[in-house]
């Protein structure tokens, strides 16, 4: 770099400091894209400046417009919760020998162990489901269950990366990324992705990363509390001085952008400042839940004021949905850790209590507002728990990638089907494998992409959130 280029980047990159000091007040640029577009129609959109979240039209029809993805982050374990196992009860402490633990190949001796919890069926489709969810076994009936999910790894991180990327070894995109490339936004003050966590998954923010992908369609991270999105209010102290520092710039975005055409990251990052801008506007609005009544606060049992938990996460979602954000993930990390329940299977019970209500809450607020018929909602976790332990009278349960259970609600699923089953004991998939490249193939589909053709080029092949694997499930499917 020379010292005129040394100098013109610093200047420039001072005086967007001193006009916007911080993620606020950095946002109220984005009024400046708005010039900086029209600019670039009059004179012809030059390669590569295209709005990568302007709307895009599906490959086909789609059965849901946006998804709402809940993650239970830690292993929720199947047979305790979704996969009614009478065998485990009925055969508990018995010993058996396996041919994978943890993730090791070999002949094993274990101990069977039985489910710690009752199951009860579903008043109108008798699916079985434990106690751990009693409410959400009252919603059975709108829920597609899927219970012969399989996964690729036994350990957390790369589980983890493989439900949110496809990909168990290597960074990759994550499938909000992948849906936010492949339908942009309906809503360009909001970020057409959006996660909603109290606390980072295993893997981290690389579970929302875009990667390779352009950074526009990366997560963006919101926090429970009193301050979920920080610096929202306008710094400048009246509209017209903010008019001032937003021509600014916008005329030095739009400058710096000229002259590196196709500096992506570049690109991104302004793009970022439109989207943060948008945000100020339309996020107090969205945060306040006044307006909302009594009796739907109580829906996901929320206290009035409050601004957290996982009943308020799911609101939010709601809210977000209803707004047009495209992609929304919530995770839950629960009150005093996750669902990876080494020691005791009891600590399943409260990280339960504090989501039960709140999405059984949210399916019936999206059903009642007509909302589910094109939202499709997810639930699911990067793997099941062993049936069975080393030790005889061991409480606890290992990680289990064989086998586990997942969800969808709305969105032209099936509702109150339980699809695919594993073994007597709930160790391997017995029929209807649903591997987790099938699952994002099919999540794709609902929303009308075609997973084998939504690529995008990169080190010189052509990536996609399924690599070369993946079938749609067309019987989870109206």
């Amino acid at each position: 770099m020379t010292s005129m280029q040394t100098e013109n980047f610093y200047s420039r990159r001072q005086a967007l400091s001193r006009a916007a000091g911080g993620f606020g007040s950095l946002a109220l640029g984005a009024l400046l894209a708005e010039e900086s577009r029209a600019a670039e129609k009059s004179r012809g959109t030059a390669p590569g400046r295209l709005d990568p979240l302007s709307p895009k039209k599906p490959h086909f029809a789609p059965r849901a417009k946006n998804v709402i993805f809940i993650y239970m982050t830690g292993g929720v374990s199947h047979v305790d919760s979704f996969d009614y196992k009478p065998r485990l009860f009925e055969q508990h402490g018995k010993k058996i020998t396996v041919d994978n633990w943890q993730g090791k190949l070999g002949n094993f001796t274990r101990y069977l162990k039985r489910p710690d919890w009752k199951f009860k069926p579903n008043k109108r489709t008798g699916a079985m489901v434990s106690d751990l969810f009693p409410h959400i076994r009252e919603v059975m009936d709108d829920i597609c269950l899927v219970r012969s999910m399989e996964s690729n790894h036994t350990n957390h991180y790369e589980a983890t990366l493989g439900i949110h990327t496809g990909s168990w070894t290597f960074a990759r995109p994550s499938l909000g990324s992948w849906v936010s490339y492949g339908l942009g936004t309906e809503n360009r003050d909001l970020p057409s992705f959006l996660v909603i966590a109290p606390k980072e998954p295993y893997a981290g923010g690389q579970t929302w990363g875009s990667d390779f992908l352009p950074g526009s369609h990366q997560g963006t991270r919101i926090t429970p509390g009193a301050n979920p999105v920080p610096n929202l209010k306008r710094r400048a102290s009246t509209a017209s001085q903010q008019r001032l520092e937003l021509d600014l710039i916008s005329e030095l975005n739009r400058k710096h952008l000229e002259e590196r055409e196709l500096d992506q990251a570049l690109d991104a990052r302004i793009r970022s400042f439109e989207t943060a801008f948008g945000m100020q506007q339309a996020a107090p609005e969205l945060f306040d839940l006044s307006g909302e009544t009594d009796k739907t606060l109580a829906l996901y049992g929320i206290e009035r004021g409050k601004t957290s938990g996982f009943g308020w996460q799911c609101l939010m979602a709601r809210r977000l949905a209803e707004k047009g954000v495209r992609f929304i993930e919530l995770i839950d990390t629960g009150s005093s850790g996750n669902w990876d329940s080494h020691g005791n299977m009891n600590a399943h019970g409260p990280l339960a209590r504090n989501v039960d209500k709140p999405i059984a809450g949210l399916l019936t607020d999206l059903k009642q507002r007509g909302m589910l018929n094109d939202t499709l909602v997810v639930w699911t976790t990067e793997f099941g728990r062993t049936p069975y332990h080393e030790e005889a009278k061991h409480p606890g349960r290992e990680h289990h990638h064989q086998a586990f259970a997942s969800w969808f609600a709305g969105g032209g699923t099936r509702a109150g089907l339980d699809y695919g089953s594993t073994d007597e004991h709930g160790i391997a998939v017995a029929d209807k494998r649903v591997h987790v490249h099938d699952f994002h193939a099919t999540l794709l589909h609902i929303l009308g992409l075609d997973h084998e053709h939504l690529t995008y080029r990169h080190a010189g092949r052509d990536y996609r959130l399924t690599d070369v694997h993946g079938e749609v499930i067309h019987d989870l499917l109206t």
